[in-house]
């Protein structure tokens, strides 16, 4: 994403209800969610002009909002008319789409009911981060020192701001080091996560994907795993050890900004991407643009 900064491009933002400028649409430096990480958001594609799964990408960040007992001061059909009303007034086909929600600058203190609960919706072009014959030489990822902490100790079924935090550390780490991302543990030691994408590992046909009860279960995880069982795969969803790996041929991660794009080195465990990740990708591209597809 680097280029011109976020703050300095054009096109309008939908800002508590109305369209803004995009340079003027700003919150005060004193915001709670600013220091207190009071914010949830949610990450989307539009493809064709379409956004994938656009409801229940706003069905999730109302549930996340209210985990953070934030009160949504928008309906789902308000906000997905929203969203509609970005692309169109941005003339985005093929956009990314951030809706976001955030406790406002009324009061400066741990205790947030006084402050008031703001939501932008903002749409900008970001292409997929590879092309697929590039997906599939496979990225590197690195372990990560930061492990995916209890449900008890965060809000871990949120796509919240603050969750966000070991994630950066743990990306930043990585790149510095030559990596592409990083794959966490979770705190008892099992496989998790990437930084901002969900891990699955294939052998044969196959499928292992961890258990997302410490960390998020992505929508486009749950479309995965539904393409991959109507492309003859089994799915097993369980806690997976380190260890585990080396019994694995094919690595791949899901995601909104990741989509489908395959692993060929985790650490010392390396993979070879192969005919279940170009399944599995072509089978995504086809359901994320349907109209194309069906064209094809």
């Amino acid at each position: 994403m680097a280029g011109l900064p976020m703050d300095q491009r054009d096109g309008w933002i939908w800002f508590d209800g109305e369209l803004k400028p995009w340079k003027e649409a700003k919150v005060h430096v004193l915001t709670h969610g600013l220091h207190y990480a009071s914010s949830v958001f949610e990450g989307e594609r539009a493809y064709g002009g379409e956004i994938f799964k656009s409801r229940e990408h706003t069905e999730r960040l109302i549930r996340s909002a209210a985990t953070l007992d934030m009160p949504f001061p928008y309906s789902v059909d308000e906000i997905e008319a929203a969203k509609r009303l970005v692309l169109d007034k941005n003339g985005l086909v093929d956009a990314y789409v951030r809706p976001v929600a955030w406790r406002g600058s009324e009061e400066l203190s741990v205790p947030a009911r006084n402050n008031k609960v703001h939501v932008a919706i903002a749409a900008w072009v970001w292409p997929s981060y590879f092309s697929v014959e590039e997906k599939l030489k496979g990225i590197r990822l690195e372990w990560s020192k930061w492990k995916r902490p209890s449900p008890e100790t965060i809000p871990s079924s949120a796509k919240a701001a603050g969750l966000y935090m070991i994630c950066t550390l743990s990306k930043d780490a990585a790149m510095a080091n030559g990596y592409a991302d990083a794959l966490m543990l979770d705190y008892r030691g099992y496989v998790a996560e990437a930084t901002g994408a969900n891990v699955f590992f294939i052998k044969g046909k196959e499928i292992t994907t961890p258990t997302p009860d410490c960390f998020l279960n992505g929508i486009t995880r749950q479309t995965l795993i539904a393409l991959a069982k109507e492309n003859g795969f089994t799915v097993t969803e369980r806690h997976i050890m380190p260890e585990e790996l080396s019994q694995f041929d094919e690595c791949f991660l899901t995601g909104t900004a990741a989509e489908v794009t395959p692993v060929s080195l985790i650490g010392d465990y390396k993979f070879t991407p192969g005919e279940g990740c170009r399944t599995l990708i072509d089978a995504y591209s086809a359901a994320v643009q349907p109209k194309r597809a069906a064209a094809e």
